[in-house]
Formats: C-alpha cells, sequence, structure tokens
C-alpha cells in the first residue's frame, strides 16, 4: 500500500493547496504594476524627468562619452578601410587619431598668434571699450550716471565771532579745495563692468582647463572605441539569441553609422567653404587677422541657428574696436549674414540633400535642449544626436509618426481640406457589395 504525501494530511485538514510555481511572481508583477494607463503615463513621465536631471548632473562624465562615440561613428569606416588592408585595428585606430591630432594642432598652431595678440590687447581693448560706452551714455541721458543730490540737514550753528576778512585769491580757491577733497560719485555701470571683466576671465581660464580635461579623456576614449569597435560589436551581435534581432540590431547601428557620418562629412565641406569665404571679406573690409574670423564662423557654423548669431555678435565686437564708422563696424556682421544666407538656401540643399533634410523646428528644438544640458559642447552634438534619432525611429513601426515629423519637408504635405475629406470606397469593393 502507497504511503501518502506529505501534502495530504494538509488537504485533509482543509488547508489551501499550495501555490504553484509561477504564481507568486505573476501575482507581484500585477501588484506592482500600475493599475491605470494615467498611472502608466505618470511613471513614464517621472522616469522621464529622472533621465534629464541625470543627464544634467552627470555633464561632466557624458559629454566626453557622447563626443568619442559621434566621433567614432564618422571615424570607423576609415578604421575599417585599413582593416581590409591588413591593417590591424589598433595600428589603424593609431593613424586615424594621430592625423586627427595632427590637424588640430596645425589649426591651433595657425592660430594661437592671433588669439594671443587678441589677449594681449585686452586691457587696451578693454579701455576703449569703456570710453565709447561713456561716448554713448553721454548721448543717451537714460544711461548717464546719477548723481543724487546731496540731502541738506539743518543744524543750528552757534554764533561765532566775527573774523578778519579772508583775501580775495583765498575765497575763490576755497571751493575748488572743497570739491576736491569730496569722494567722486559712485558710477554702477562701470563697477559692474570692472568687476564683471575680473569674473568673466576667471570663468574662462576654469572653463578653458575642463574643457582640456574633457577633449583629453574624448581623445582616449575614440582610441579605444575605434581599436575596438568590431569586437563590441561582434561580442553584441552574438549576445542576442534570435536571427532577426541580430540583423535588425546590426542594420540600425550600420543605419545610424552612415547617416551621421555623411551628414556630418557633407556639414564638414560646407562650413569650410564658409570659413574661406569668411576669410576673403575680412581681408576685403580690413578686419585684423582674417584667418582667425573664419575659423570661428566656419566652426560656429556647425551650431544651426544660434552659431551664425554669435558669430554676428563677435564681428561686431570686433569692427567696434576696429573700425570709427557705424557702416565698417557692421559690414563684418553683414558679410557673414550674407554668406550664411547663401549658404542656407542653396550650398546645403545641393551638398546635404534632400535624403539627409532635417525638420527645422525640431533641429532648433535639439540645439535649445542639448545646449541648455551641455551648453556649446551640446549645441554642437545636438544635429547628430537628432541624425542617430531618426535613424532609429525608422526600424520602428511605432515610431513612424516621429520620425515623419523628424524627417521635415522631405514629403509633400497635402491639403487640410483634402485631409479632412472622406476617403471613397473602391469600385471593386462596392461592385462586390
Amino acid at each position: 500500500m502507497p504511503l501518502p504525501s506529505a501534502t495530504e494530511p494538509a488537504r485533509a485538514a482543509g488547508a489551501p493547496p499550495a501555490p504553484s510555481e509561477g504564481v507568486e511572481p505573476a501575482r507581484a508583477r500585477t501588484a506592482w504594476a500600475p493599475s491605470s494607463p494615467w498611472a502608466q503615463r505618470a511613471v513614464i513621465g517621472l522616469f522621464a524627468i529622472a533621465l534629464v536631471a541625470l543627464l544634467k548632473a552627470a555633464s561632466a562624465l557624458l559629454v566626453p562619452i557622447t563626443a568619442a562615440l559621434v566621433l567614432t561613428f564618422v571615424f570607423q569606416p576609415m578604421v575599417r578601410w585599413l582593416r581590409r588592408r591588413n591593417v590591424p585595428e589598433t595600428i589603424g585606430a593609431g593613424v586615424v587619431v594621430a592625423a586627427l591630432l595632427v590637424a588640430t594642432g596645425g589649426l591651433t598652431a595657425t592660430l594661437i598668434e592671433p588669439a594671443t595678440e587678441w589677449w594681449e590687447r585686452a586691457p587696451e581693448t578693454l579701455s576703449r571699450v569703456m570710453a565709447r560706452v561713456d561716448r554713448l551714455r553721454a548721448v543717451l541721458p537714460i544711461l548717464a550716471p546719477a548723481h543724487p543730490a546731496p540731502v541738506v540737514v539743518p543744524v543750528e550753528v552757534p554764533p561765532r565771532p566775527p573774523a578778519r576778512r579772508r583775501p580775495a585769491a583765498a575765497e575763490a580757491a576755497a571751493p575748488a579745495a572743497a570739491a576736491a577733497s569730496q569722494p567722486p560719485a559712485s558710477d554702477p555701470i562701470a563697477e559692474t563692468i570692472a568687476t564683471q571683466g575680473v569674473a568673466l576671465t576667471g570663468a574662462f581660464v576654469s572653463q578653458f582647463l575642463a574643457f582640456c580635461l574633457s577633449a583629453s579623456a574624448t581623445v582616449i576614449l575614440l582610441y579605444f572605441l575605434l581599436a575596438s569597435e568590431h569586437w563590441v560589436l561582434s561580442r553584441s551581435v552574438e549576445a542576442i539569441p534570435r536571427q532577426r534581432a541580430r540583423a535588425l540590431m546590426l542594420a540600425g547601428l550600420r543605419s545610424v553609422q552612415r547617416e551621421i557620418s555623411h551628414f556630418l562629412g557633407a556639414l564638414a565641406v560646407v562650413n569650410l567653404g564658409v570659413g574661406a569665404a569668411m576669410v576673403g571679406a575680412a581681408w576685403l573690409l580690413g578686419l585684423p587677422n582674417p584667418v582667425l574670423w573664419g575659423t570661428v564662423c566656419g566652426i560656429l557654423n556647425f551650431i544651426p541657428y544660434l552659431g551664425p548669431v554669435i558669430g554676428s555678435v563677435l564681428l561686431t565686437m570686433a569692427g567696434v574696436l576696429t573700425f570709427d564708422t557705424v557702416p565698417q563696424v557692421l559690414a563684418p556682421a553683414a558679410a557673414l549674414l550674407i554668406i550664411h544666407a547663401v549658404e542656407a538656401n542653396f550650398v546645403s540643399p545641393i551638398f546635404v540633400g534632400r535624403r539627409l533634410s532635417l525638420s527645422p523646428v525640431f533641429m532648433c528644438l535639439s540645439v535649445m535642449f542639448w545646449g541648455w544640458l551641455w551648453g556649446i559642447a551640446g549645441a554642437v552634438m545636438a544635429v547628430p544626436i537628432l541624425v542617430a534619432l531618426r535613424a532609429l525611429t525608422k526600424r520602428q513601426r511605432r515610431l513612424r509618426l516621429l520620425t515623419a515629423y523628424l524627417e521635415g519637408t522631405r514629403r509633400p504635405v497635402r491639403s487640410l481640406r483634402a485631409l479632412m475629406r472622406p476617403k471613397r470606397p473602391k469600385a471593386g469593393g462596392a461592385a462586390a457589395g
């Protein structure tokens, strides 16, 4: 006779049956899952806010990593081309990084002399700016320094004995001596400019040191990413069990790399032309150091919309310090705006093309968002990040609407009247009914 199992006495006593395996995890998931769609959206919103706060707080760490990833997408085809010629990835990555450093060093050596000249002229430049500001404030009464009238308080003075009359020369010199003994009236605008000038110098030095540290970390990480890209990609594909998922991931990464490299390559060619045109315009207008200003304008043109505005402000300041008449002061900034208008309307559509075109609204929002998060570095990387996002959304059917927004004017838009018109049934379906 078989012995009863251990669970039979419990069943006989009326105890509930033991839960089967997998029931408790399911109950736990149900207990932790949001109970309504609004709760799910609230959780997603809180996650997004936490993610943005993390990106803001960890900017010193994330900026070099993101910059190295973007540069990896740009220069990896060169390393892959060298690997096909039997050059190891470690050597190929070293060659590419060394060429990048040599090009950057040559450009820096070309610009270091005019930049040092502007830095040495900073005290003289500041005094000239203050003199011109004083002249402007003399013309505009609203900017004139305020000299409040002294408050006169009546005080009882005891009678003094009559004294001998002083000479006329002593009486004439008394008011002048009293005026000289009084402290000069305070000028809040001048004091603010002087104080902010010292603070700006300290902030510039600290930002320059932070930039050097971040650039060094970016270069080191770029070398390791270029040298190990094939190994990392192979291990990542190997970790995915399904063949279709492997193909989708590999195709998505290749698409992101291809679009970022093509977009930044075309943009670099366009901005090189912008810098060369600005060098010629600055030379014709008589602006000192035209190579410096052409390079600055070419680099700033990587920032959509805001870059030309910043360049125009800098050129206007340089015109104020160099020229005397208003047309000469405004001529460099006007030349940059004309060059940018020609580039944006005629040159970029030819080099960039419709396939890589982006929505102007989303480009502006991306520059504003990443510039707010990471400063100038974020504004420069805003467009490559947007290109990568568009390349990834193309692979997901759920994100087709976002892809349509990011692509901008690639496809012609139908009129609202045509979109609101009801669809007519097909002729074949009507005949079958």
